[in-house]
């Protein structure tokens, strides 16, 4: 082997063996944010070129923070300062830290700080100890700010992140129908005392919000002009499929049935809308899905058919008739649920 290239391997592998530890910045918790090395003496970034999750992966485990959910690039986590220590990193994913992934030579590269490389892990020791799951200041139980309460104190949810998907199990945890938005900005106002969690990345599918994956909380660069908040539909469509089904309105804390004469067409669009399943194909009366159980509805809707959610349309006490579970109404819309993919 020639002199000269022995000399420059020999060198880069002390160069490795000189690299001290890694962290990730400004993402909350020590289990996301931008990647920075410590490397003789002073902390760098890492260039995203070529970052992908088996990268992350490594540095998740290296820190101790789980699985890998994310691998960040374009400075998700803002851009740092400083040298750019690493471009190309190239892991296999089964190392035990950063430095041992191939890569070129220590502050060699073609990037700025707008490339800085980021990673989200799974490390979720806050979410294992979530106790309960609120909605407060929004006018009913299934509407307001996200409130969790962790060790016997209430506590928000920073906005950061924070989308339909988070919102959807939020919903579902609290028997709240479908997500209609997620809000962020302390749309319901500020919330007081700790911030316990900074971000949440839930699939959408979990049954409740700490089987999400989070950072962790308690550390965050959040306040409370960014808390989470979540509007539930308070309506449903059961014993058919996602977009069919007996219609069921929250009444309080029980879901009660509706009448086939006080549900008509206007109605229908509205609620096929505001449950992201298209248009209506069919109001089935006669309790077309089977009866159910618990109340009837006692009052009757009037939408014009243009409103966004159904709690939006006036109503009036129905008068016409005493109806039973035998005339529960049943609605059939022509689309699947798009509520995180249109």
């Amino acid at each position: 082997m020639d002199s000269c290239v022995a000399l420059i391997l020999l060198s880069s592998t002390i160069s490795l063996t000189t690299a001290g530890n890694v962290t990730l910045v400004d993402g909350g918790s020590r289990c996301a944010g931008r990647v920075e090395i410590h490397y003789n003496g002073t902390w760098g970034t890492v260039c995203d070129d070529g970052w992908d999750m088996r990268d992350a992966a490594v540095v998740c485990k290296e820190l101790g923070c789980g699985d890998a959910v994310d691998a960040l690039r374009s400075a998700r986590f803002g851009s740092g300062s400083g040298p750019i220590w690493k471009d190309d990193v190239d892991c296999s994913g089964s190392e035990s830290t950063l430095i041992n992934c191939s890569s070129p030579e220590w502050g060699n590269h073609n990037c700025d700080h707008s490339e800085d490389a980021g990673v989200f892990c799974s490390g979720n020791l806050l979410f294992d100890t979530i106790d309960s799951v609120r909605l407060i200041d929004g006018g009913s139980r299934c509407a307001g700010r996200v409130e969790v309460q962790y060790n016997g104190t209430w506590g928000t949810v920073c906005g950061d992140y924070w989308d339909m998907r988070d919102a959807a199990v939020v919903c579902r945890e609290l028997r709240c129908g479908e997500a209609v938005d997620a809000l962020s900005d302390a749309h319901f106002g500020p919330g007081s005392g700790p911030i316990w969690i900074n971000t949440v990345h839930c699939s959408g599918s979990e049954s409740t919000l700490r089987n999400c994956r989070s950072p962790g909380g308690g550390k965050h660069a959040c306040n409370h002009t960014k808390d989470a908040g979540v509007i539930c539909s308070g309506i449903r469509l059961v014993g058919g499929s996602r977009c069919s089904g007996r219609v069921e309105v929250l009444h309080g804390e029980t879901w009660s049935t509706v009448c086939d004469a006080d549900f008509d067409q206007q109605d229908a669009e509205v609620m096929c809308r505001e449950l992201s399943c298209g248009l209506p194909v069919e109001v089935l009366g006669a309790a077309a899905f089977g009866r159910g159980e618990g109340q009837v509805w006692s009052e009757e809707f009037q939408c014009r058919g243009n409103e966004s959610q159904i709690h939006l349309c006036p109503t009036s006490s129905s008068l016409k008739h005493d109806c039973s579970h035998d005339s529960d109404v049943g609605l059939v819309c022509a689309g699947k649920s798009c509520t995180f993919s249109c």
